[in-house]
């Protein structure tokens, strides 16, 4: 069976502010084909967002200039909870007028400081005038619209996702893409990660396209993504088991590891099913994925 993809990009993303290398910061892994065609790994780690941002722009570049279509995966949550954008009086009220939305407020300067706990505060004043659902911050940041501490509701919106329901029913657990400060949260990184990765499909035009939005909740062919340069998706690499090799930080392994899963199950025919919703998924929950929720690639439990 013939790939989906000749290359594989992922993208360990970090909202954390000030120049950083190494453990806990911006890691860029790519498996992609040598002078041989044999698939070879190199990995990246750019002190800034910025630095990364042009990093990908540049090697999916490349890639198309070698006509390389690519898988390029990023580790933040890529939609929110269904009923967001239309609680936020957004037109469209999707994942589309979401991205807008973030892309429009959040300010993310070269030196790696960043506006994410103001634009989360700026959505709970627009939504409730509350510190909900958006919460944590460090105190330095704390006002009336955003808490250090988890509020007693989220809007009347769901904590999580349904691909993050479906992902808790096992041994790892995601966090909620409101949670925006503490241990593995993810909810500053989805601000200054989805504004990113707006502005690379932005300069990509027709060429690149994001799944679930763009592509329908649905098992790919070769033929589906025969007219793509680069599908951008939400990876989590904690769904695989994550051993660093000697000397290797566990950011780094990550990226690795994800990239290598993709790629051995592209060259075995197998990828293309992961595009496809679990069994038992009924209709409105289809729609609900593709309009505004998205899904982590590789969760295969029913919510």
């Amino acid at each position: 069976m013939k790939r989906l993809f000749d290359a594989y990009v992922i993208a360990d993303w970090t909202a954390g502010e000030g120049r950083k290398t190494g453990e806990q910061s911006l890691w860029v892994g790519v498996m992609k084909r040598d002078v041989r065609f044999r698939l070879a790994y190199e990995a990246h780690n750019p002190a800034t967002r910025a630095e990364g941002e042009a990093l990908i722009a540049s090697i999916l570049t490349d890639l198309n200039k070698r006509g390389d279509r690519a898988l390029v995966g990023f580790d933040f949550a890529l939609g929110y909870p269904q009923g967001t954008a239309e609680k936020l009086k957004l037109g469209p009220a999707d994942w589309s007028g979401m991205w807008k939305f973030i892309a429009d407020n959040v300010v993310d300067k070269r030196d790696n400081t960043n506006n994410r706990f103001a634009v989360a505060a700026k959505i709970n004043r627009l939504m409730t005038d509350a510190p909900e659902p958006f919460w944590g911050c460090p105190a330095s940041q704390a006002q009336r619209w955003l808490k250090t501490t988890k509020s007693s509701g989220f809007a009347g919106l769901p904590e999580f996702r349904a691909t993050e329901v479906a992902a808790r029913k096992g041994r790892r657990q995601p966090k909620s893409v409101w949670q925006m400060h503490g241990a593995g949260a993810v909810g500053g990184q989805s601000l200054v990660g989805i504004a990113a990765v707006h502005r690379l499909m932005t300069a990509m035009g027709s060429s690149a396209a994001v799944w679930p939005f763009g592509t329908g909740w649905r098992g790919l062919e070769p033929s589906d993504v025969e007219s793509l340069s680069a599908l951008f998706v939400e990876v989590w690499p904690s769904l695989f088991d994550i051993t660093p090799e000697p000397g290797e930080v566990k950011d780094a392994a990550q990226v690795r590891i994800t990239a290598e899963t993709f790629a051995r199950l592209d060259e075995k025919g197998e990828l293309g099913a992961l595009f496809a919703p679990p069994a038992g998924v009924d209709a409105a929950m289809v729609a609900q994925v593709e309009r505004e929720e998205g899904w982590i690639l590789g969760v295969r439990e029913g919510a």
